[in-house]
């Protein structure tokens, strides 16, 4: 059997996954990162992007916006306020998020905003051309 850690993903109301995990790799505002059981601790922020977990042989995948990551040797929690299945996203349901996303990039108005408003753009227009 191979080394785990528990992943959880939780909202302020709940805990919304809790897994054991062989490996996940998380998309951290200052780059991707692999988290195997014994990570040394770290606290990331989130950038919108594909968070991928493996557990017991399994792929989950989710998409998230924004959060932040607590990573110590047998855990990783995820906070993060909104995710979603990428298995679940429908055309309809990338296309009510990228409208408000484009809104947002075009408000923006400092550096920070406008690159993270772009990733999310991004993001969630190349899983809208996968799913199409």
């Amino acid at each position: 059997m191979a080394a785990t850690f528990k992943f959880e993903w939780g909202s302020p109301e709940r805990v919304l996954l809790s897994v054991n995990a062989e490996q996940a790799v998380v998309p951290g505002a200052d780059g991707e990162f692999t988290m195997l059981p014994g990570h040394s601790p770290v606290i990331a922020t989130l950038r919108p992007g594909v968070l991928d977990v493996m557990s017991q042989g399994l792929r989950k995948r989710l998409f998230v916006k924004s959060g932040f990551v607590e990573v110590d040797p047998t855990r990783l929690t995820v906070l993060a306020e909104k995710a979603f299945d990428v298995d679940d996203m429908t055309p309809a349901l990338l296309a009510a998020e990228i409208k408000p996303a484009e809104a947002d990039l075009a408000n923006a108005n400092d550096d920070e905003a406008t690159s993270m408003a772009n990733t999310l753009v991004s993001e969630l227009r190349r899983l809208s051309n996968r799913a199409a």
